[in-house]
């Protein structure tokens, strides 16, 4: 089974493009490093205060995808650097 994610985030106290990236780079090498999924940053490459990324995973079962899709999306918002604007998952 693939999960396939999008979240949207908004970072507040960016004031630049090299302030975002530091906060978007962080977080992408820390939840490939904890987590077994891909990620990468998909929209708004070159907005300041917002991001759009995408997180995939595979496994051998839908419930074992979704629990690691849910730990990832946690794991997001427990950032407080950003805020989770919007979210959405679709099974491939």
């Amino acid at each position: 089974m693939i999960v396939y994610l999008e979240a949207e985030f908004m970072i507040p106290d960016a004031h630049s493009l090299k302030e975002k990236r530091a906060v978007l780079q962080r977080m992408i090498t820390r939840t490939k490093q904890k987590f077994n999924v891909s990620v990468a940053e998909i929209d708004h490459q070159n907005v300041w205060q917002r991001t759009k990324i995408a997180v995939v995973t595979v496994a051998s079962s839908s419930a074992a995808a979704d629990r690691e899709i849910d730990h990832v999306l946690h794991f997001l918002q427990s950032n407080p650097s950003w805020e989770l604007l919007e979210f959405s998952r679709e099974y491939l």
